[in-house]
């Protein structure tokens, strides 16, 4: 399961180097063993690998000093420190550093073994994390935007703009214009790309489940609310929130979205204590917004603090010019579906 995952272990005792080579043997993984820090260091400039097991303390270059530099070069490589038991704050300290974990000398084959295959299978799913990310980042990147149209290419200069912003955004369209796609795009090519965006249909969700859907609630907030929720809001802390048709929503829910904008904070349902969260917002209605603010239904202290930036998408009756494109698009994408492997069974 791990053959394809690449490990150098460092530790200047013969001894401790007999015992990683018989655990990482264990591991079915691409593996070296060295003495020498300094070696090791030449190796770390030349190679990338998936984990680096060091020990703490080594005469020329220590485990500190390769630490930073395999981190300096991958990121994503996961470090664990080996140290002895007079060096354990050291050790904490490496973690401070960015290791992944440690083990106290005299090693414990078990443990470190337990402690490896661990790291291994984070470091699988930190790649797999990072793969879709880039994924995601391909599908809606700037390209994904197709049209010829004058008004599609204003668009797609204003979404350029936008993405790097922290504004709130309102996206305004008929059905079907892509607003979710623009709104994606958004995020996907943003400073908050790495962190979560969530998509919530408001029309999609009556009114009393729309509250703890956004909110969350806490246990015993209400009969079945057996253990804690966190809701969407703080799911997307960091990230962007993406309202569809912001419009449906009921003025007690206006009003604890604009606290939520306002104060950067909100209450669980049934909670005394406030969840703080740094959440972008970007809403999408095919309503004439303004008018439900004149009839009263939509409140305009939460319209402008929505309505920062404004993105108008021309319905497709006038982008005449855009059908074959997209139809294009559209047919390659089923090409794409379908001669998948998985699909062919």
């Amino acid at each position: 399961m791990h053959e394809d995952m690449r490990v150098l272990a460092v530790d200047d005792d013969p001894v401790t180097c007999s015992i990683l080579q018989r655990i990482l043997n264990k591991c079915d993984c691409k593996h070296e063993i060295m003495r020498s820090g300094p070696e090791a260091l030449q190796r770390i400039e030349k190679e990338k690998y998936d984990l680096l097991i060091t020990d703490l303390r080594m005469p020329d270059v220590d485990g500190i000093a390769l630490l930073k530099e395999v981190r300096k070069k991958s990121t994503d490589t996961l470090v664990i420190m080996i140290t002895g038991f007079s060096t354990v704050e050291s050790a904490v300290e490496a973690m401070k550093l960015g290791a992944y974990d440690y083990i106290r000398k005299p090693i414990d084959p078990d443990e470190l073994l337990l402690v490896i295959e661990r790291a291994l299978e984070n470091k699988i799913l930190l790649d797999e994390n990072r793969l879709l990310k880039e994924e995601l980042a391909g599908r809606f990147s700037f390209e994904s935007i197709i049209g010829r149209h004058s008004g599609i290419l204003q668009v797609l200069d204003l979404v350029k703009k936008v993405s790097q912003s922290m504004s709130n955004v309102i996206i305004r369209g008929e059905s079907g214009t892509g607003k979710e796609l623009i709104a994606r795009a958004i995020h996907y090519n943003g400073p908050r790309r790495k962190n979560r965006f969530i998509a919530v249909n408001c029309g999609a969700i009556p009114d009393s489940l729309l509250e703890n859907e956004l909110f969350g609630h806490e246990k015993g907030a209400f009969t079945g609310a057996y253990e804690q929720k966190k809701g969407l809001i703080e799911a997307a802390d960091g990230g962007t929130l993406f309202l569809d048709e912001i419009g449906n929503i009921s003025e007690p829910m206006q009003v604890r979205l604009l606290r939520v904008i306002q104060e950067r904070s909100f209450f669980r349902i049934g909670a005394t204590r406030e969840v703080n969260v740094d959440v972008r917002f970007i809403c999408a209605t095919n309503q004439d917004i303004e008018r439900l603010v004149e009839e009263g239904r939509f409140r305009e202290d939460l319209f402008h603090r929505l309505n920062v930036i404004t993105i108008s998408l021309p319905p497709l009756r006038e982008r005449r010019e855009d059908i074959p494109l997209l139809i294009s698009h559209f047919i390659n994408c089923n090409v794409s579906h379908y001669s998948d492997p998985k699909f062919s069974q």
